[in-house]
């Protein structure tokens, strides 16, 4: 190190391993990463599948915030239909607040299919006539 040091070299990082002793290694097809909510793994386990009912949460929350309605009646609404978290928890202000990044992050694909057309046309009736434009800007 000393002589790269002195050849100009800057150390950017270091890398450090070690290999784990049997009682801390991983249980094997040990999963590190959260799955994203909305999301689950298909049953050939090779790839990720929406999961139906949390998409369906997605929705209904997307649905009421479009609405600008606060998070604790969003929270109620939700618990009132029987959406749990994945956790099996009720619905607060916080758990709600936590999924704005996932609903930013499937807006737009949520936004392109004509579920969501036909739902903006029910929430928003008077923007789906001829002069009204069909989105909120």
């Amino acid at each position: 190190m000393q002589q790269r040091t002195a050849a100009g070299w800057q150390l950017v990082s270091i890398e450090w391993r070690r290999e784990l002793p049997g009682d801390e290694a991983p249980t094997e097809g040990a999963f590190s990463e959260d799955i994203p909510y909305g999301l689950r793994i298909s049953d050939d386990c090779q790839r990720l599948e929406f999961h139906p009912r949390e998409r369906l949460v997605l929705t209904q929350m997307m649905d009421l915030i479009v609405q600008d309605f606060p998070f604790s009646n969003i929270a109620s609404d939700l618990n009132e239909k029987g959406f749990r978290t994945r956790e099996g928890k009720l619905w607060s202000q916080v758990s709600v607040f936590n999924m704005i990044p996932r609903l930013i992050e499937i807006g737009p694909d949520l936004f392109s299919t004509d579920e969501w057309t036909a739902r903006r046309a029910k929430l928003f009736p008077t923007r789906s006539r001829p002069g009204f434009p069909a989105t909120r800007h």
